[in-house]
């Protein structure tokens, strides 16, 4: 059993041409802002960066979820705007 768990990893393997396409294609999908500063970067700096960026759009999610919260509790929930705001919720 342990040779064929062997040979399945190395099956798996990824080539260094697939990193390669991998990493440009996550440094493509970085603002470019975050690109212009990582300029021919090292895999690991991109990859932090990444993590950095995603963590920062998680703040912005919670920040506008809660901005969203507070707006809705101050609306009367029959109200057009509110109907508007959970018509654009749903979709």
């Amino acid at each position: 059993m342990p040779v064929e768990m062997s040979s399945r990893r190395s099956s798996s393997r990824i080539s260094d041409e697939e990193i390669s396409e991998l990493i440009s294609k996550l440094q493509s999908l970085l603002p470019e802002s975050r690109r212009r500063s990582m300029s021919r970067a090292s895999a690991a700096k991109l990859l932090k960066e990444t993590c950095s960026y995603i963590k920062s759009l998680h703040r912005e999610v919670d920040d506008l979820s809660d901005r969203l919260s507070d707006l809705m509790s101050t609306m009367d929930s029959g109200s057009p705007q509110a109907e508007i705001i959970r018509s654009i919720l749903r979709s």
